[in-house]
């Protein structure tokens, strides 16, 4: 599975709910998906929050699809006034399949958070900044293999 990584110009240039709007433009701006927009933007309120607490600068928002992971980060203060942040548009849809937004949240908002998404979406999840995110182990455990090294035959030559 390969990985995508995007940089979105946050605080000052954007407030938060532009941000989290910028956010939804990246992810769906090559999907077909019009529900997708839709329901990305019907958690603004919610999600501003999060990026107002700047917790996506060290911990990405990730979206999953049926396609490549993306890792979205927010740049804040004189970072966001840069013009070098990677607000490319993406070359897949990124909603795709079974696709989900997984954002990172202070400890301290995880509950409200979650249960106000709930009542929202169940593609839109929070999870705390704290501890990362979850891989899934079977999809990861399929693309590894084991590399046998007979060193000693490798040292005689």
């Amino acid at each position: 599975m390969s990985t995508v990584r995007r940089d979105i110009r946050s605080v000052p240039f954007r407030d938060a709910a532009d941000t989290w709007s910028a956010v939804v433009d990246l992810i769906t701006a090559s999907s077909p998906n019009e529900d997708a927009r839709k329901e990305l933007m019907s958690v603004t309120g919610i999600l501003a929050s999060a990026i107002t607490d700047q917790t996506p600068k060290s911990s990405p928002i990730v979206v999953t699809c049926d396609g490549a992971r993306t890792r979205i980060y927010c740049l804040y203060d004189d970072d966001a006034l840069d013009e070098s942040s990677n607000e490319a548009k993406l070359g897949f849809d990124a909603t795709k399949g079974n696709w989900q937004v997984s954002v990172a949240v202070d400890t301290d908002d995880l509950s409200w958070i979650q249960a106000a998404l709930k009542k929202q979406t169940r593609r839109v999840v929070a999870r705390d900044m704290d501890s990362g995110f979850v891989v899934d182990a079977d999809k990861k455990s399929a693309n590894v293999s084991t590399v046998m090294l007979d060193l000693e035959g490798f040292l005689k030559s």
